[in-house]
Protein backbone atom coordinates (compact mmCIF):
# COMPACT_ATOMS: atom_id res chain seq x y z
CA UNK A 1 0.00 0.00 0.00
CA UNK A 2 1.11 3.44 -1.08
CA UNK A 3 0.57 6.81 1.25
CA UNK A 4 -0.28 9.40 -1.15
CA UNK A 5 -1.35 13.53 -1.33
CA UNK A 6 -3.77 13.70 -3.08
CA UNK A 7 -3.46 17.07 -5.64
CA UNK A 8 -6.60 16.80 -7.51
CA UNK A 9 -10.73 15.35 -6.75
CA UNK A 10 -10.95 11.68 -7.59
CA UNK A 11 -14.39 10.31 -7.37
CA UNK A 12 -14.43 7.43 -4.89
CA UNK A 13 -11.26 8.42 -3.32
CA UNK A 14 -11.04 11.52 -1.85
CA UNK A 15 -10.79 15.64 -2.74
CA UNK A 16 -7.82 17.85 -3.13
CA UNK A 17 -5.27 17.81 0.31
CA UNK A 18 -6.61 13.87 1.36
CA UNK A 19 -4.17 11.78 2.71
CA UNK A 20 -4.64 8.45 1.43
CA UNK A 21 -3.50 4.52 1.11
CA UNK A 22 -3.96 2.91 -2.15
CA UNK A 23 -2.39 0.17 -3.59
CA UNK A 24 0.73 0.32 -5.23
CA UNK A 25 0.36 -0.53 -9.19
CA UNK A 26 -2.97 2.04 -8.83
CA UNK A 27 -0.15 4.79 -7.13
CA UNK A 28 2.34 4.04 -9.68
CA UNK A 29 0.51 3.39 -13.07
CA UNK A 30 -2.44 6.01 -12.62
CA UNK A 31 -2.64 8.54 -9.92
CA UNK A 32 1.01 9.73 -10.02
CA UNK A 33 1.91 9.86 -13.82
CA UNK A 34 -1.76 11.95 -14.38
CA UNK A 35 -0.67 14.65 -11.55
CA UNK A 36 -3.48 13.85 -9.73
CA UNK A 37 -1.31 13.02 -6.64
CA UNK A 38 1.81 13.03 -4.81
CA UNK A 39 4.32 10.66 -2.75
CA UNK A 40 3.36 11.09 1.04
CA UNK A 41 5.94 12.56 3.28
CA UNK A 42 6.69 13.65 6.66
CA UNK A 43 7.33 17.43 4.96
CA UNK A 44 4.13 17.34 2.97
CA UNK A 45 1.89 19.26 5.64
CA UNK A 46 3.04 22.47 4.01
CA UNK A 47 1.78 20.91 0.64
CA UNK A 48 -1.45 19.72 2.38
CA UNK A 49 -2.28 23.51 3.93
CA UNK A 50 -1.52 25.03 0.35
CA UNK A 51 -3.67 22.45 -1.21
CA UNK A 52 -6.58 22.79 0.79
CA UNK A 53 -6.17 26.28 0.67
CA UNK A 54 -6.79 26.55 -2.87
CA UNK A 55 -9.51 24.09 -2.75
CA UNK A 56 -11.60 26.26 -0.02
CA UNK A 57 -10.76 29.25 -2.18
CA UNK A 58 -12.58 27.71 -5.47
CA UNK A 59 -15.51 26.50 -3.00
CA UNK A 60 -18.44 27.42 -2.85
CA UNK A 61 -19.42 29.92 -0.09
CA UNK A 62 -22.12 28.29 1.64
CA UNK A 63 -25.02 25.60 1.68
CA UNK A 64 -28.43 27.86 0.60
CA UNK A 65 -25.91 29.06 -2.31
CA UNK A 66 -24.83 25.21 -3.47
CA UNK A 67 -28.76 25.29 -3.06
CA UNK A 68 -30.10 27.54 -4.94
CA UNK A 69 -27.10 26.71 -7.99
CA UNK A 70 -28.52 23.05 -8.02
CA UNK A 71 -32.34 23.92 -8.66
CA UNK A 72 -31.02 26.13 -11.58
CA UNK A 73 -29.20 23.28 -12.79
CA UNK A 74 -31.87 21.05 -12.53
CA UNK A 75 -34.48 23.31 -13.62
CA UNK A 76 -34.46 23.13 -17.65
CA UNK A 77 -32.46 21.10 -19.58
CA UNK A 78 -28.47 22.73 -20.63
CA UNK A 79 -28.20 23.32 -24.48
CA UNK A 80 -24.74 22.34 -26.01
CA UNK A 81 -23.93 23.21 -29.44
CA UNK A 82 -21.69 20.55 -31.14
CA UNK A 83 -20.62 19.77 -34.97
CA UNK A 84 -22.08 16.93 -36.47
CA UNK A 85 -22.17 14.97 -39.17
CA UNK A 86 -25.07 13.08 -40.87
CA UNK A 87 -26.56 10.34 -39.07
CA UNK A 88 -25.99 13.00 -35.41
CA UNK A 89 -22.52 11.54 -35.13
CA UNK A 90 -20.69 14.07 -33.35
CA UNK A 91 -17.23 15.48 -34.64
CA UNK A 92 -15.88 14.26 -31.57
CA UNK A 93 -16.92 14.38 -28.02
CA UNK A 94 -18.55 16.24 -25.40
CA UNK A 95 -16.35 17.84 -23.11
CA UNK A 96 -16.72 18.86 -19.35
CA UNK A 97 -15.79 22.45 -20.56
CA UNK A 98 -18.61 22.51 -23.07
CA UNK A 99 -20.78 21.89 -19.91
CA UNK A 100 -19.19 24.63 -18.09
CA UNK A 101 -19.19 27.04 -21.12
CA UNK A 102 -22.57 26.36 -21.74
CA UNK A 103 -24.23 26.58 -18.37
CA UNK A 104 -22.23 30.04 -18.15
CA UNK A 105 -23.97 31.36 -21.56
CA UNK A 106 -27.01 30.30 -19.89
CA UNK A 107 -26.86 32.67 -17.29
CA UNK A 108 -27.04 30.09 -14.44
CA UNK A 109 -23.46 30.35 -12.74
CA UNK A 110 -20.09 29.13 -12.61
CA UNK A 111 -19.02 25.74 -12.03
CA UNK A 112 -15.55 23.96 -11.92
CA UNK A 113 -14.91 21.27 -14.64
CA UNK A 114 -13.39 18.83 -12.41
CA UNK A 115 -16.54 18.47 -10.66
CA UNK A 116 -18.52 17.22 -13.56
CA UNK A 117 -19.19 14.20 -14.77
CA UNK A 118 -20.71 12.22 -17.69
CA UNK A 119 -22.85 9.33 -17.22
CA UNK A 120 -21.46 7.79 -20.49
CA UNK A 121 -19.13 9.46 -23.36
CA UNK A 122 -21.25 11.56 -25.49
CA UNK A 123 -20.40 10.92 -29.15
CA UNK A 124 -24.34 11.62 -30.82
CA UNK A 125 -26.85 14.35 -30.81
CA UNK A 126 -29.59 14.06 -28.48
CA UNK A 127 -30.48 13.85 -24.03
CA UNK A 128 -27.75 13.04 -21.77
CA UNK A 129 -27.46 13.31 -18.00
CA UNK A 130 -24.21 14.71 -16.45
CA UNK A 131 -23.66 15.10 -12.53
CA UNK A 132 -22.05 18.19 -10.92
CA UNK A 133 -20.69 17.97 -7.39
CA UNK A 134 -21.41 21.15 -5.99
CA UNK A 135 -20.26 20.53 -2.58
CA UNK A 136 -19.18 16.96 -0.47
CA UNK A 137 -23.07 16.56 -0.13
CA UNK A 138 -24.51 18.55 -2.49
CA UNK A 139 -24.81 16.85 -6.28
CA UNK A 140 -26.88 18.50 -9.14
CA UNK A 141 -27.88 15.96 -12.05
CA UNK A 142 -27.94 17.99 -15.02
CA UNK A 143 -30.11 17.23 -18.52
CA UNK A 144 -28.34 17.63 -21.35
CA UNK A 145 -29.60 18.68 -24.84
CA UNK A 146 -27.14 18.28 -27.09
CA UNK A 147 -27.56 20.33 -30.39
CA UNK A 148 -26.28 20.51 -33.74
CA UNK A 149 -24.31 23.86 -34.45
CA UNK A 150 -25.49 25.50 -37.81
Amino acid sequence: MSKLILTNEVSGLGSAGDVVEVKNGYARNFLIPNGLAVSWSKGGEKQITSIRSARDARAIASEDEAKELKAKLEENPIRILANAGTGGRLFGTVKTTDLVDAVALAGIGAIDKRKVEFTSAIRNLGDYEASVRLTAEIVARVKLLVVAAK
